[in-house]
């Protein structure tokens, strides 16, 4: 009988301990609210804000930053959650849908036009959409609706529901030229 060479490599390995990275520790404001954490340096932005601070509106989509679900605001700038390593939020500013609101009961305009617009339907890609659209009429990209769809192409709707948001985007950069 021959000897399986690969039997030993594995015992070895199994036995070896498991290389981890030290934590590391982590402050950085979440949705006005300031945190000092200590995370894997492995943890994406994602990870953090669902698993470590139960804020689950960012959805976990393709975890690959190809689908958008997951976008969240880092200073002010849109940014998928699931490639940003958590440790790059150091003495940064997050916002996530859960903060984007005002005082209890009080839509952001934003939230408002995709409800008016019927914006949305299974709900799963809605927060990404929202908080891009925000940067989106923010950056100055809501001019016309070829502008919007180029800008908001990185947010994927499985459910169809484009012809509300590019509603809802318009209807709010419309109000906001206003002012």
């Amino acid at each position: 009988m021959t000897a399986n060479p690969t039997a030993g490599l594995l015992k070895a390995k199994a036995a070896a301990p498991e290389a981890r990275p030290a934590p590391v520790p982590l402050q950085c404001v979440v949705n006005g609210r300031g945190y000092d954490l200590v995370v894997d340096a492995r943890t994406s932005l994602l990870d953090l804000l669902r698993e470590q601070l139960g804020l689950t509106g960012a959805k976990k989509g393709c975890d690959h930053g190809q689908c958008g679900a997951c976008t969240v605001h880092l200073d002010g700038r849109r940014v998928v959650a699931c490639l940003t390593p958590a440790v790059q939020v150091e003495g940064r500013q997050v916002l996530t849908i859960e903060g984007l609101a005002g005082p209890i009961g009080e839509l952001h305009p934003m939230q408002q036009a995709f409800i008016d617009h019927d914006a949305l339907q299974c709900g799963y890609c809605t927060p990404g959409q929202i908080m891009s659209a925000v940067a989106c009429v923010a950056e100055g990209h809501a001019r016309s609706r070829d502008e919007i769809r180029e800008y908001m192409s990185g947010n994927l709707c499985r459910c169809g529901a484009y012809v509300g948001i590019v509603a809802a985007i318009e209807d709010v950069a419309a109000r906001s030229r206003e002012t």
